[in-house]
Parts: structure tokens; sequence; C-alpha cells
């Protein structure tokens, strides 16, 4: 008896990474959000080792290191995309008809 085979439960690998970098893509700001505001946890007062310096050094080292990730992330979304998939995302709007040239 031949009984008809049925599709694979799981996605292709290529496909599932696309959506996982997709999906770290989404979560990129509210991480960025998260330690950007990180230094305002710092305990504060005259005794605190952490001060104004250090918290400008470390904002500037979170840009960075959030640009450098967001380009990274950006290019593996870049060439992992095929042709059909970036002009899918982005629906194109037509005249409408009475706008249309006429033959």
């Amino acid at each position: 008896m031949n009984t008809p085979r049925q599709a694979p439960i799981f996605l292709e690998r290529s496909g599932y990474r696309q959506r996982r970098i997709r999906d770290f893509a989404r979560l990129l700001p509210i991480i960025g959000v998260i330690l950007v505001l990180m230094p305002l946890l710092w305990p504060g007062g005259a005794q605190s080792d952490h001060g104004t310096a250090d918290a400008l050094l470390y904002l500037f080292f979170v840009w960075l290191v959030l640009v450098a990730v967001a380009v990274a992330v950006s290019r593996k979304l870049r060439d992992g995309m095929t042709p059909t998939e970036g002009a899918s995302d982005f629906p194109t709007q037509t005249a409408p008809k009475s706008h249309q040239e006429r033959p």
C-alpha cells in the first residue's frame, strides 16, 4: 500500500534562520533601550564608583555595539533575501483604472 507522503513538520534550515534573524532585528531596539537606560540603575551619590564620565563611556560603547549589530543583522537579512521576498514585503500601489493609459 502506498500512502501519500506528508510534508515535513519542520522548516528548512535557511528559512528558520531567516525568521530568527528577523525576530532578533525586531528585538534589537528593545534591547537597546534597556541597555541605554541601564546607567539609571547605577547607585548614585558621593560614595559612588560610577561617575558621569563612566556613564558617557558606557553609552558610547552601547551605541557603537548597537550600530555594529544592526549592520551585521541587516547584511544577514539582505544576503538571505531573494529578490521576490523583498518585493513582496512592501506591496506596490497601482493607479486607479481611470488614470491608467488607454490604448
